[in-house]
């Protein structure tokens, strides 16, 4: 019962991640009705991501950088997950 809650909340920040790398792409204004909803992402996901930046810098492509850091802890909180679950 435990390891399910533990699993369902590694899950639901897995999905934090996915709605912040979404948002990453979309250009805002100032003063847009999104800004606050991104600092509130960027204050619960980057505690986690900020460490796995300084060893994984963003990898440059073209003109632009491709954070990989999102992708390290989404692989990472999955193979945490899956044994909770078969548990």
């Amino acid at each position: 019962m435990i390891l399910n809650a533990i699993a369902y909340v590694v899950e639901a920040y897995v999905v934090v991640l996915i709605v912040r790398a979404v948002l990453s792409w979309i250009p805002l204004r100032p003063g847009s009705p999104l800004q606050p909803v991104v600092r509130a992402l960027d204050a619960v996901i980057e505690p986690v991501l900020r460490p796995i930046r300084r060893v994984l810098p963003p990898v440059r492509a073209g003109g632009m950088g491709i954070d990989l850091s999102f992708i390290v802890v989404i692989l990472v909180a999955q193979i945490v997950v899956i044994p909770l679950l078969r548990g």
